[in-house]
């Protein structure tokens, strides 16, 4: 279970206070339809979890250190979700959208550990993950503030507010019309036979 998202502004010195645990940062660069980088961290033992579930365990094994087999489990599952999320980006901005392979790594910001993109700023996305009764856990992306801007701005339409406003309908997923229903033939009643006695 996914809650609804909270978004808010978080600076690159701010980060260290949310994460000052390692977590695990999968990051996603699309290829196509946009131009930037998607980071999505969860805790390291929400990570133990899903790669133990992924494994066919029933979430509560799993060691204190992911190894390489529960990282690509992981990196499976955060591969699904980003995948999901293309696919309703291509809907919402009526444009193909692709994404490369997703790659993984520990974030730990308080030993200097972990890669994060070269920005001061970050557009932080927050939402909460409930998985049965063994995830309880916030799970965040970090968007570069000026690929934030550009989807803003290609959802509104481009431009200032007002022409925003007027191309704001030209931006939602395209109407498909629906095939003509054609009513199914009438079959005919089975003819009935009587059984010799």
């Amino acid at each position: 279970d996914i809650t609804t998202t909270k978004v808010s502004v978080i600076g690159k010195d701010e980060l260290e206070e949310q994460f000052p645990r390692p977590h695990v940062a999968v990051h996603v660069n699309y290829v196509d339809g946009f131009d930037g980088i998607n980071l999505l961290v969860i805790q390291t033992k929400d990570a133990q979890v899903i790669a133990d579930l992924m494994m066919g365990g029933d979430g509560t094994g799993g060691d204190e250190n992911l190894s390489e087999i529960h990282i690509s489990a992981v990196q499976e599952a955060m591969n699904q979700m980003m995948g999901s999320s293309a696919t309703s980006m291509s809907t919402i901005f009526n444009r193909f959208v692709n994404i490369s392979p997703p790659g993984i790594d520990i974030l730990n910001l308080s030993k200097g550990e972990g890669k994060l993109p070269d920005e001061d700023v970050f557009i932080q996305i927050s939402f909460r993950l409930a998985i049965g009764d063994l995830i309880d856990s916030n799970i965040m992306q970090l968007l570069p503030v000026p690929f934030a801007k550009e989807m803003v701005s290609i959802l509104m339409g481009g431009g200032d507010t007002d022409s925003a406003m007027e191309a704001a309908p030209a931006a939602q997923a395209p109407m498909v019309a629906a095939p003509p229903v054609q009513e199914a033939p009438r079959s005919q009643p089975a003819p009935v036979y009587e059984q010799p006695v």
